[in-house]
């Protein structure tokens, strides 16, 4: 299926790893031009020289999202050289494990991390946006359902992300911007393996963690989230908007029963 995004100019908040890494590659694929906003690090450049060689269609572009100078950096620098937004992928975040016991502050800063970022960069974002008809996917997670217990900002930061998902979904209507949200559960990446590797058993909490998974017990794949982002992010998607969309096999919503062991 040709998903028509040649020459479609994509911006990706934390591109340089995991799923936002997969995002960046699949769009270059498709013939998208992306520019990749993260902190400083070799991954972001990397990418580049792997993918566009040329160094016609991605640009990288160091900075916190934290500070919302890189926000409206991002979407100026993209436009000065590219020309146009067609898409925006909200991806940054992190678990932070930010709980109760953190305290106020804490609690803001999780939310800052994870939260309002996105908001800033549709804000910045929204004249190229509305030139272009163009579309928002935005990463959540499984926990803004399910809860996962001492992770109140990370929480309470995705179940924001479902909420502006289908609140600009009706907002931006009139102006033929889609926006659309993807929400992992248990998806392997470089973080998830770093993480695992810290626990007394790594292999044995890995064996149960596939076996909750219901869909062939195995975890999602960073190739398999991606599809379905530049899915959405595609003209090929072009009736779909207000969906939070879940990629999990099966995780969240299937009956307990199908997960025991």
């Amino acid at each position: 299926m040709d998903l028509k995004l040649e020459q479609k100019v994509a911006i990706v908040t934390g591109g340089s790893k995991g799923i936002g890494a997969g995002v960046v590659t699949s769009l270059l694929a498709e013939g998208a031009c992306v520019v990749n906003v993260n902190r400083e690090g070799p991954e972001g450049p990397e990418l580049g020289r792997q993918h566009d060689p040329t160094g016609k269609c991605y640009r990288f572009i160091a900075g916190d999202l934290c500070d919302l100078a890189t926000c409206k950096r991002a979407i100026d620098e993209t436009v000065a050289q590219f020309g146009r937004l067609d898409i925006l992928v909200n991806n940054a975040g992190v678990n932070d494990g930010v709980g109760l016991d953190a305290g106020p502050e804490a609690f803001l800063e999780s939310l800052q991390k994870n939260l309002l970022h996105c908001y800033a960069l549709v804000h910045y974002g929204l004249e190229e946006l509305k030139k272009t008809r163009g579309n928002i996917v935005n990463i959540g997670s499984k926990v803004s359902i399910t809860g996962q217990g001492n992770t109140s900002g990370y929480a309470a930061a995705k179940g924001g992300i479902n909420g502006l998902t289908r609140e600009w979904a009706v907002d931006l209507a009139d102006d033929g911007i889609r926006v659309n949200a993807v929400l992992p559960a248990e998806t392997w990446t470089p973080l998830y393996d770093k993480w695992l590797k810290t626990l007394p058993d790594p292999e044995s909490t890995r064996a149960a963690i596939e076996a909750s998974i219901p869909f062939e017990h195995r975890f999602t794949t960073v190739e398999e989230l991606a599809a379905m982002v530049v899915f959405l992010a595609s003209p090929q998607s072009s009736h779909t908007t207000g969906q939070i969309v879940f990629v999990d096999g099966g995780y969240t919503h299937f009956d307990r029963k199908c997960t025991a062991t």
